[in-house]
C-alpha cells in the first residue's frame, strides 16, 4: 500500500506562515538596493552582491540545487504594458471572406470532432468490454486520469493510424503525451491493448520514438504504461530492420537515462517480446498483481519449443519478477496502487516543478471564436495576419519588427499567458525584402534567447520565370530564403510552429516546417500540407514531354488534394496533432511552459545509463 499524500506533496509549494511574508521581503530588498551606494570598493560590492543573493536578513535560505532541476523561487513576471495595441477588428470588405472561411472551419471542425470521438473508443465497445470485464484492466484512459494531476494534459497526435494502408489503427495503438505528475510535467506513452489487442504496427513504433524525441528536446521525464502483445509479424519488415523502427526506442531510453533523464514504467498488461526491455530499461519500475505480465516468448511458444504446459502468472507474473528475477521494483495489488507507488517514485526523483511564476497576464481585446472566420479557406481567401495575432498576444499588444519594411512576412515580439515570444508569420508571398527581415528577425531572438512561434500559410508554389529579369528577381529570393532556413536551423531556442493555412514547398521549410525540428508542430484542421497546391494544379496537359492525357492529371489532382489535408497529415504523424483555432493560445502557452521546465534542470555530471542489473 502507498499513501498519495506525502511523498506527492514534496513537489509543490505549499502556502505557509511565511507567504505573507514574500511582499515585505520585496520591499526591504528595494529599499536596500535604493539607500546602498552605487560607488562600491570591489571588496565591498562583493560583499553587497553575496547579501542580495543570498537574501540575509530577510529570513530566506537558498535551498541545496538537486541532483537534476535547479531551484529558485517564484518570482514576479510583469510584463510592461508599453507595446502597441494591434487592431484586430475585421473590415467590412473583407465580411464576405470571413464568412466563407467560417463555414469552412465549421465544416472541418464537426469531421475533427467525429474521428476524436471515433479514437477515444479505442478498439471499439466490444473490446474496452473484454479490455475491462473479461480481463480486470482499466481503460487506457482512466489509467491516466489516475497517474495524472486532475487537470488538463497535452495529448499529441490523437488522429495518429488512421486510414492506413494497413487499415486502422485508432491512436495507432498507444496514447502520447505531456502532463503534470506532482506538478513536474512529464511525456507520457500509453498503450491501449484494446487496439488490436495491443499489437505494436509501424505508426505505434512511430508515435512513441516522436514521444522520446520530445522528452529529450525538452528534457523531460518518462512515464511508461505497457499493456502490449509485441509486434505485429505480417509488417516486421516495416517495424524492425531500420535505424528508426523499433529498436531505437530502447536504444533512447538508455540515451536518455545517460542523459540524466528519468523514466519510470508500469507493466500493467502482457509485456512480450522486445516490449519487455522498456520496463527493465527504465529507473524503477511497477508491476501489477494478477494483471501484469513479463516476458520474451509466452506460454504458446513455451508449448510449441518444450511442449510443457505453463501460466502466465508462473513464467513472468508479477511475484516473480518482484521477488526472484529483480526485473521490476514494486509490486502493487491492484491498477489504483500502482499509479499511487508511480506517483511516489516521481516525487523521489528530486525533480522540482517549474516556479510558479506571479503572472498577471491580459486575456486578448478580440474573441478567439473569430478565429473561425480567419483560418484561410485556400490562399485565395487569407485575411491580414495581424487579425490573428491580435487574438492571441496578451492585451493584443504586439511590438513589431521592421513593420515597413519587407511586410509580407510579420515579425514582433508579444507576450502568450505571460511568456515574452518572438513572432514569425506569413503575410503574403515569402519575397526578398521579407526573407531578409525574417532571417535578421530570427537571429535576434536566437541571441537574446527568446523562443519563436511560426504561424506558417505560405503561398502556393509561384510559376517558372517568363523572362529575364523574372528570373534575376527567383535567384535572388532563393538567396534571401536560403539565409533564413540557416537561421532558422541554427537558432538554439525552442521554436513552435503552428500550420493555419497552407504549408507548401520549399516556403515551409523557411518557416519551420516539420524537417528544420521545431519542438512541437501543429496544425489548424482547414491546413493543407503538399509540395505543391492541388487547387492550384493545371488540369491541361502542359506542352512538351509530357505524355500523359487530361485523365491522369485529374487523377493526380484528386490524389494529391486527398493527401494534402490535415487528416492524412496527423494520421501519419506529420505534426503533433490537430488543434481547434480558438484553443491555439492555451496550447502555445502550455508548450511554453513545458519547454521552460527544461531551464531549471542540471546537466548530469555522470554520462552514463543507470545499469538496473
Amino acid at each position: 500500500m502507498w499513501s498519495p499524500a506525502p511523498l506527492c506533496a514534496l513537489g509543490r509549494r505549499r502556502p505557509g506562515p511565511s507567504a505573507p511574508l514574500q511582499p515585505l521581503t520585496r520591499l526591504l530588498r528595494r529599499e536596500y538596493r535604493e539607500k546602498t551606494p552605487i560607488r562600491l570598493l570591489h571588496g565591498e560590492y562583493r560583499e553587497y552582491r553575496e547579501l542580495l543573493l543570498s537574501g540575509q536578513g530577510w529570513g530566506r535560505t537558498q535551498p541545496l540545487p538537486p541532483r537534476r532541476f535547479v531551484s529558485d523561487k517564484p518570482k514576479s513576471r510583469r510584463h510592461p504594458k508599453t507595446f502597441p495595441v494591434l487592431d484586430g477588428r475585421v473590415p467590412a470588405v473583407y465580411r464576405h471572406v470571413f464568412e466563407e472561411n467560417l463555414r469552412n472551419s465549421e465544416a472541418v471542425i464537426k469531421r475533427y470532432s467525429e474521428l476524436l470521438e471515433k479514437v477515444k473508443k479505442g478498439g471499439g465497445e466490444n473490446a474496452i468490454l473484454r479490455h475491462t470485464r473479461r480481463n480486470k484492466k482499466l481503460f487506457v484512459r482512466e489509467r491516466l486520469r489516475l497517474l495524472l494531476d486532475q487537470e488538463d494534459f497535452l495529448e499529441l497526435s490523437p488522429l495518429a493510424g488512421l486510414d492506413m494502408p494497413y487499415g486502422d489503427v485508432p491512436a495507432a495503438g498507444c496514447l502520447t503525451g505531456i502532463g503534470r505528475i506532482c506538478g513536474i510535467w512529464c511525456v507520457f506513452i500509453a498503450s491501449d491493448a484494446t487496439v488490436k489487442g495491443g499489437t505494436i504496427y509501424p505508426i505505434g513504433v512511430k508515435k512513441q520514438l516522436r514521444a522520446q524525441e520530445i522528452a529529450m528536446e525538452n528534457r523531460l521525464l518518462s512515464v511508461h504504461l505497457v499493456d502490449s502483445g509485441g509486434a505485429f509479424l505480417p509488417l516486421q519488415s516495416e517495424l524492425f530492420p531500420d535505424k528508426l523502427h523499433g529498436g531505437r526506442i530502447f536504444y533512447n531510453e538508455a540515451i536518455m537515462s545517460a542523459m540524466g533523464l528519468p523514466q519510470v514504467a508500469v507493466v500493467c498488461g502482457s509485456c512480450v517480446a522486445g516490449g519487455a526491455y522498456i520496463p527493465t530499461m527504465a529507473e524503477e519500475s511497477v508491476i501489477i498483481d494478477k494483471i501484469g505480465t513479463l516476458f520474451l516468448a509466452g506460454p504458446p511458444l513455451v508449448k510449441a519449443a518444450t511442449g510443457e504446459d505453463v501460466s502466465p502468472e508462473d513464467l513472468g507474473g508479477a511475484r516473480l519478477h518482484s521477488q526472484v528475477s529483480g526485473c521490476s521494483d514494486h509490486f502493487a495489488p491492484s491498477e489504483e496502487e500502482a499509479y499511487v507507488c508511480i506517483r511516489n517514485v516521481v516525487s523521489a526523483l528530486n525533480c522540482h516543478p517549474v516556479p510558479e511564476w506571479d503572472r498577471e497576464p491580459d486575456s486578448p481585446l478580440y474573441s478567439p471564436e473569430e478565429l473561425l472566420g480567419l483560418a484561410p479557406l485556400d490562399y485565395s481567401c487569407t485575411l491580414p495576419v495581424k487579425l490573428i495575432l491580435s487574438r492571441l498576444v496578451d492585451g493584443s499588444r504586439f511590438q513589431e519588427f521592421k513593420a515597413t519594411y519587407g511586410t509580407t512576412l510579420v515579425t514582433g515580439f508579444g507576450h502568450v499567458e505571460g511568456h515574452l515570444v518572438g513572432m514569425v508569420a506569413n503575410n503574403g508571398e515569402l519575397a526578398h525584402d521579407a526573407a531578409l527581415k525574417g532571417s535578421h528577425f530570427v537571429q535576434l531572438c536566437g541571441q537574446r534567447g527568446i523562443p519563436i512561434l511560426f504561424l506558417q500559410n505560405t503561398a502556393p508554389q509561384p510559376a517558372g520565370p517568363a523572362s529575364i529579369s523574372e528570373a534575376e528577381a527567383h535567384s535572388n529570393r532563393l538567396k534571401a530564403q536560403a539565409s533564413m532556413m540557416a537561421a532558422v536551423a541554427c537558432a538554439a531556442v525552442p521554436k513552435i510552429t503552428i500550420v493555419i493555412g497552407g504549408c507548401f514547398g520549399s516556403d515551409s521549410y523557411v518557416m519551420c516546417g516539420r524537417s528544420f525540428s521545431p519542438n512541437f508542430l501543429f496544425l489548424w484542421p482547414n491546413a493543407r500540407v503538399a509540395l505543391v497546391d492541388s487547387r492550384h494544379f493545371p488540369t491541361v496537359p502542359p506542352a512538351g514531354d509530357w505524355a500523359g492525357g487530361e485523365l491522369e492529371l485529374k487523377q493526380l489532382q484528386a490524389k494529391l488534394e486527398e493527401e494534402s489535408s490535415a487528416f492524412y497529415s496527423s494520421s501519419r504523424l506529420w505534426d503533433d496533432g490537430i488543434i481547434l483555432p480558438q484553443d491555439t493560445r492555451k496550447v502555445i502557452a502550455q508548450c511554453l511552459e513545458i519547454m521552460e521546465q527544461k531551464k531549471f534542470q542540471a546537466v548530469s555530471p555522470h554520462p552514463h545509463p543507470i545499469i538496473r542489473m
